[in-house]
């Protein structure tokens, strides 16, 4: 995953949350948080655990 690539996802992930808070629905919320879940793990396994 490149550096553009893992700020998007980022920045999608924040967006999730603001639809969050305009809708109240549980589903944002959580869909919000497993993607930044992922993404975050994504992220660190690619520079912890890449090929060298």
């Amino acid at each position: 995953m490149g550096p553009f690539a893992f700020f998007a996802g980022l920045l999608l992930g924040v967006m999730g949350m603001g639809k969050w808070q305009e809708t109240g629905s549980p589903f944002w919320l959580w869909g919000s948080v497993s993607f930044l879940l992922i993404v975050l793990g994504w992220g660190l396994g690619a520079v912890f655990g890449g090929k060298k």
